[in-house]
């Protein structure tokens, strides 16, 4: 089962190369090797969903104590467990509410054997416990046995890109890019490097900003804006600002506009003992900027073994758990105002998401 998935940046996005590079940017961001525009990597993506998903278990766990109004004193449950409007997905989870935390990231104890796995007690610092579903969906490894998870994510590749023009904000995209979405566009698009079609003219000289940047403006065909607005309406829940003005380029220089347009930040380290701007510690960050929409792919495959988890289960996991991107963020510098991310509903719209 593979699904198509769109997000769109509700904050800039950084996610680090891991390096300093002396230059315009200090902290640069991850880019495709080939075509050089920014992206957010499928393991970003997929590490951090999987610390969603046991965040959602959690909060369908029940206190361990409830107060009982009359008295104001705690009673310990008995037996009640999760609370009674938990989804299936939830109920199913095999394991406990300290198993889930220690699934939720890089295993602590990959060297422990699988058999004191089954045996660990809750108190036991355990890792991965293989058999709960935060496992089951992006997999283990242990010392003797190891097992690939059931989902699996590309990388979060840019669809719409915004830039700042003199007619307002414009939603930058490519007839490759649309391309690999599924959208065969009608326009003859053997542009010139210096020439965009838009969806909504917006000066009679024909004529356009992107940035710093000029170029020849022609008009969109109808065919074209079609396919456009099936697409925002079906994926982007709709939005007339985007389908109203987004403006294809060319292959060729995409990527310039891009990389022109992204958002610099500067930003300086505290010395806690002044509280004022620490010496020598200036740097500036790039990043994906707010309002950007990324395109990806993710696929859900059949368990290996009979007693696992149905697909359909691991898909509303994800499903449920996907809004902590929208709180938390993903990436590096979400206390700075980073990070967040809408990822926006898959599937058809009767209701078979």
């Amino acid at each position: 089962m593979e699904e198509k998935i769109y997000a769109m940046s509700q904050d800039p996005i950084y996610i680090g190369t891991g390096g300093y590079c002396i230059g315009r940017v200090d902290n640069t961001i991850v880019k495709d090797p080939i075509t050089k525009i920014p992206k957010i990597p499928g393991t970003s993506l997929g590490g951090t969903w999987r610390y969603y998903m046991a965040l959602e278990i959690h909060s369908y766990f029940e206190d361990d104590f409830k107060t009982d109004r009359k008295s104001r004193e705690g009673k310990k449950l008995d037996g009640e467990i999760f609370k009674v409007c938990s989804p299936e997905w939830v109920k199913d989870f095999d394991g406990n509410r300290y198993a889930a935390i220690k699934c939720a990231g890089q295993d602590d104890m990959p060297n422990d054997t699988w058999k004191s796995m089954e045996t660990a007690a809750v108190d036991k610092k355990s890792g991965h416990c293989g058999h709960c579903i935060v496992c089951e969906t992006f997999g283990f490894s242990k010392q003797d046995k190891s097992q690939r998870g059931m989902a699996y994510f590309s990388d979060l590749n840019i669809l719409l890109f915004p830039v700042y023009t003199r007619f307002g904000t414009r939603w930058i995209t490519s007839k490759s890019i649309l391309t690999s979405v599924g959208i065969d566009i009608d326009d003859d698009l053997n542009l010139n490097d210096d020439e965009v079609f838009e969806s909504k003219k917006g000066t009679k000289e024909g004529t356009i900003n992107l940035g710093w940047l000029n170029f020849k403006s022609k008009a969109m065909s109808e065919g074209t804006k079609c396919k456009l607005k099936e697409l925002v309406n079906k994926n982007l829940s709709g939005s007339t600002i985007l389908e109203e003005n987004i403006i294809i380029a060319s292959d060729d220089i995409i990527s310039q506009i891009i990389n022109s347009n992204l958002e610099t930040r500067t930003s300086v380290s505290i010395d806690p003992l002044t509280g004022a701007a620490k010496e020598r510690a200036l740097f500036t960050s790039e990043a994906i900027p707010r309002g950007t929409v990324f395109y990806g792919d993710m696929r859900v495959e059949e368990h290996p073994l009979a007693n696992g988890p149905a697909k359909e289960k691991v898909l509303g996991a994800l499903k449920d758990s996907k809004k902590y991107f929208e709180t938390l963020g993903i990436g590096g510098m979400t206390t700075r105002g980073f990070g967040r991310l809408k990822i926006f509903d898959w599937g058809d719209k009767d209701g078979s998401k």
